[in-house]
């Protein structure tokens, strides 16, 4: 039940481009409170929020997040990265897949992108928007991407007014380094 300065940054992406949410189709994967998805529901996308199937604390906590924004009609739905789900498999078309701070331990980097590039496969116009929070220098994606077949657009934070340490009235992302992608097929 905590907002990450990641979530915050990529909130802060979306408000940026809030005209051309509207009708979006968004998908945001390891939700926890939901600010990023929440706010896209809030500019008018059609929104299904997820955590992992394993942490019921976590999709309660997506539930809560949508109630008290007065979204009671977005989905919540168990997707736990790397694992092929009924949930999964029944998804609806999304455009917009979102995740903040999702890469924060690498032992999940290659369930991550196996699922990114499954709903990618599957949705191949679809770009996965993604903030993380840089931890180690020895930390990278770029090896499973490649494996994967993704690419990645690095994001100016600038570009979008994020490359402060306030954002919205809040201290977040404060001194954090936080770098945002674009995550897509490579044609």
């Amino acid at each position: 039940t905590y907002v990450w300065p990641c979530a915050v940054v990529l909130a802060q992406y979306l408000w940026a481009h809030r005209r051309s949410l509207p009708g979006k189709r968004v998908l945001e994967i390891g939700a926890g409170v939901s600010l990023p998805g929440v706010v896209a529901a809030r500019c008018g996308a059609q929104v299904i929020l997820s955590d992992s199937e394993e942490l019921p604390q976590c999709l309660q906590s997506c539930r809560s997040s949508c109630l008290m924004n007065r979204l009671p009609h977005v989905p919540v739905l168990g997707l736990t990265w790397g694992r092929v789900s009924p949930e999964l498999l029944s998804l609806a078309p999304i455009d917009v897949i979102l995740g903040s701070d999702v890469f924060f331990d690498p032992k999940d980097f290659e369930d991550i992108l196996t699922t990114i590039y499954f709903l990618l496969e599957k949705n191949p116009h679809a770009q996965f928007w993604t903030t993380y929070q840089v931890r180690s220098a020895d930390w990278s994606i770029e090896a499973l991407l490649h494996k994967w077949n993704l690419k990645s657009s690095h994001i100016p934070l600038h570009s979008f007014g994020a490359d402060k340490e306030h954002l919205a009235s809040s201290s977040m992302p404060g001194r954090h380094t936080i770098e945002m992608m674009i995550i897509s097929l490579a044609q």
